[in-house]
């Protein structure tokens, strides 16, 4: 298989660049130690990994200097320099250690630029390497642990004696650490969900990690002649939140198989090849990721993609309907006795089997089979349906770009409508807006409005904090002169759940409430967040006619889809929002509408699909 050694390493930057930043090791083959060799001798994996690798690095350096206690202004430069690698369109090894051209990334000063430049000539940064070894190795686990942060884990090693996981958990079943400062018995207790929470997720990875690695595969995959076709199933592709491995689907020649196999087990993050077979071939990814290729014959293709694709739930009820008709389905085809009936394509399997087509977010077995039955399914929400962000933030708070730049972007996007939402000023460490700084934000907001006439609308709005006990940020006189209010929920993210559930409910009923942000707070594999009543969420909602988001980063996905299905059920409408804190965030778009998808959402249900004039009627209502 021959590689573009420019184009191939961007594609799988670009997908490295969604992973996020994990503190534990980085994620490349050198793990922050210096190679000899040079940047030469390094692989194309290890070069388009660049950007993802340096944002762990220096977010793992913030983390040791506050654990240390040491230079404050170290941990403000590193953290700064994680997010700018992390969100980078361009890839860092194309620009090379090139100090001049490294400070000129936002977020970049000369002191990160040289540490940068020192990755990319060595594959490590030495003060990296040093920077660790002050710590017990253990104590890096911990920062994975939700809940804990650096100068807990700092309490928690010099006063409590604590070097690892192990060491925690031990400690916590003796009740030794409750006579350290701020761990009282609630705060412990906590502690042991999160523990408890964090070994259940471990082994899963979330979509936004999943998905562009496996369009990736699917993207070197289609670079070899004997492909037919080729794409990836599995509850990926059924657009779950989580996703324990990768399945990729080809339709091939069996003369062909042995030659893509090999080619598939030679890709460059392929670090361990589990198994290679004719048909199916395994392999571990340098992220730990597995990944399974199956190759099918042309005329299975779309069995095998149906069988690879559904829930076992779902799997199992389209078998039975296939029995009904004394047939047999299975990956290779729908059968009657020795005779194919359908295979090629999904959708000739549906309707040999008396269905219309169905879409892979619906098949879960809830109630998509009888649906398919009575006719064809409701076209669901798609990307270009959406025509407006309605939850966004700039540099007035903790966004990277200005009110012009969010707004000229989501123009280019299509959009015509984008709203500005900056945060308020319970978020101290988001750079939150007090009431003076608000209302001088809304004139600059309504000024820039004015210059945009006629290319895109923009709304002067706020994410305002619900307080813990319902009441929001600002007062409602204030509240009252903006265009568009998103409230969410921001702290005491442990609450009970009636306590949770009133909070929300009270905050749905201010009638300058517009949209609920994020309804439970959660993020992904790392904080379980609220768990109010959704049904009594969503009956408040549909009350007052107030939306609930669906927030498409790839961290929260909140709703979920069984809540954002149990919205549309009370007849509550949704928005899709990005959260978009600078342009790449935009991108994440996709997983807010897999998300509704599943849930069933059509563009109609979706408060971002309508026009402008719908839109501003809404929210103008009384």
């Amino acid at each position: 298989m021959a590689f573009d050694p420019r184009g191939d390493a961007a594609r799988f930057a670009g997908a490295l660049r969604t992973v996020g930043v994990s503190r534990r090791q980085p994620t490349g083959l050198m793990c922050g130690t210096a190679d000899p060799r040079g940047a030469a001798s390094r692989t194309l994996f290890q070069m388009a990994n660049a950007n993802a690798e340096l944002a762990q690095i220096f977010a793992q350096m913030a983390d040791v200097h506050e654990i240390l206690g040491t230079d404050r202004f170290r941990v403000n430069a590193f953290r700064r320099a994680s997010r700018a690698f992390a969100d980078l369109t361009e890839d860092t090894g194309a620009i090379g250690p090139d100090v001049k051209k490294l400070t000129a990334i936002d977020g970049v000063g000369k002191g990160t630029a040289q540490r940068a430049a020192e990755y990319l000539e060595t594959g490590g940064i030495a003060e990296h390497a040093e920077l660790v070894a002050q710590i017990p190795e253990g104590l890096m686990d911990l920062l994975d642990i939700p809940g804990l942060g650096p100068k807990t884990i700092a309490l928690l090693w010099r006063e409590g004696g604590v070097e690892s996981l192990d060491d925690l958990k031990a400690k916590l079943d003796d009740d030794e650490l409750a006579a350290l400062p701020g761990l009282g018995g609630r705060k412990l207790e906590n502690l042991r969900k999160s523990i408890a929470f964090a070994e259940t997720t471990s082994e899963r990875i979330s979509i936004g990690i999943a998905m562009p690695i496996a369009e990736w595969f699917v993207q070197q995959i289609e670079k070899l002649d004997a492909v037919r076709q080729t794409t990836f199933a599995g509850s990926l592709r059924r657009g779950r939140e989580t996703i324990g491995d990768l399945d990729l689907i080809v339709a091939a020649d069996p003369d062909d198989a042995a030659e893509i196999s090999a080619a598939f087990t030679a890709l460059p993050p392929v670090t361990e090849v589990l198994v290679q077979g004719a048909t199916k071939s395994s392999v571990r990814t340098t992220d730990g990721i597995q990944v399974d290729l199956r190759i099918v014959d042309p005329s299975s293709y779309g069995a095998a993609l149906m069988y690879f694709t559904g829930s076992k739930e779902h799997n199992v009820a389209m078998r039975g309907r296939a029995i009904a008709r004394d047939a047999r389905l299975n990956e290779y085809g729908l059968w009657m006795d020795e005779q194919r009936l359908a295979g090629a394509t999904e959708q000739e399997v549906f309707e040999a089997l008396g269905l219309s087509w169905i879409d892979p977010a619906l098949r879960e077995d809830r109630d998509e089979l009888a649906l398919a039955e009575a006719g064809p399914m409701p076209a669901l929400v798609e990307i270009g349906d959406i025509r407006s962000e309605l939850h966004a933030h700039t540099t007035a708070s903790d966004g990277r770009w200005s009110i012009e730049q969010l707004a000229e972007t989501a123009a280019e996007r299509g959009f015509h409508t984008i709203a500005v939402t900056d945060h308020s000023r319970s978020q101290g460490q988001a750079n939150g807006l007090n009431e003076e700084r608000l209302a001088a934000h809304m004139i600059e907001v309504r000024e820039a409005a004015r210059r945009l006439e006629g290319r895109i609308r923009v709304l002067a709005g706020t994410e305002v904090d619900i307080l813990a006990d319902g009441r929001l940020d600002y007062a409602d006189a204030l509240l009252a002169e903006l265009d568009i209010v998103v409230a969410s929920v921001h702290s005491a993210l442990g609450q009970d759940p009636s306590k949770a559930t009133a909070r929300i409910v009270r905050a749905i009923e201010n009638p300058h409430v517009d949209i609920i942000g994020h309804l439970t707070g959660r993020l992904i594999l790392r904080r379980e967040g609220l768990a109010p009543d959704v049904a009594a969420v969503t009956a408040a909602a549909a009350d007052t006619d107030t939306v609930l988001e669906i927030n498409a980063n790839r961290h929260r996905l909140d709703l979920r889809d069984a809540h954002a299905r149990a919205a549309l059920e009370a007849g509550v409408k949704l928005a899709i929002n990005t959260d978009a804190h600078g342009a790449p965030d935009l991108d994440e778009l996709r997983y807010g509408v897999l998300t509704a998808r599943r849930a069933g959402a059509k563009a109609e249900d979706v408060v971002n699909c309508w026009t402008g004039e719908k839109l501003m009627e809404w929210l103008n209502r009384s």
